[in-house]
């Protein structure tokens, strides 16, 4: 009598065993699809532009020593189109941004007018990216020459005069008058200060390289 009933028991918890170590096919997708990782996402593609990068822009506003001082910004459109790889990488038209590094106004009679600028930065695919690049420095021309020529002329043309109304001592007479006459001219004239106009091309190279999303 006690056979059958140790039977019926081993059935029972083989059936029981089997039933809960079983998964259906479902169940078994659904667990492998949980389990499973997501493939990496790939890395953005990222051109640089090396240290040396040519970048030519032209002004969008004029710039002068009489009316910039240093540390003034001002913005510039890319000229040229700038290619890494036979692909262009900046379109023409790219906008830049830059400052004044100095600006000195011209003397009367002597002191060269100097100005000087550089980029800071372009923008693009609405990000601005910060750069650093060469100097572009303009001096005007030096006062001494024409200063001596003016002052010069005006001597003698007083000497000439005063030589003609009065003989030799009217000659310098005259001549003290001219000159005179030319140093105030010189004065009135002689500022050479620096005027750049608007569209003007410049030329600068990256001083560091920057690399940007592609």
């Amino acid at each position: 009598m006690k056979k059958p009933a140790t039977l019926a028991v081993l059935v029972i918890s083989v059936t029981i065993a089997a039933c809960g170590g079983s998964a259906s096919p479902e169940t078994s997708r659904m667990d492998g699809a949980a389990t499973a990782e997501a493939p990496p996402a790939p890395a953005p593609h990222a051109v640089e532009l090396v240290a040396g990068t040519v970048v030519a822009v032209r002004l969008e506003r004029a710039l002068s020593t009489v009316r910039n001082r240093a540390g003034d910004t001002f913005e510039a459109t890319l000229d040229d189109p700038i290619v890494v790889n036979d692909k262009p990488v900046l379109d023409h038209g790219t906008k830049f941004m830059g400052h004044v590094t100095t600006s000195t106004p011209s003397g009367r009679l002597e002191g060269r007018a100097v100005l000087g600028i550089t980029l800071d930065a372009f923008t693009t695919n609405g990000q601005r990216y910060p750069i650093k690049t060469s100097l572009d420095i303009r001096r005007s021309e030096n006062h001494k020459k024409r200063n001596i020529q003016v002052i010069g002329g005006g001597s003698g043309i007083g000497a000439l005069i005063g030589g003609i109304a009065g003989g030799g001592k009217g000659a310098a007479i005259g001549a003290a008058v001219g000159a005179g006459a030319g140093t105030g001219a010189a004065a009135a004239t002689g500022k050479k200060d620096i005027e750049i106009p608007a569209e003007t091309l410049f030329r600068f190279s990256l001083k560091s390289p920057v690399t940007i999303p592609n």
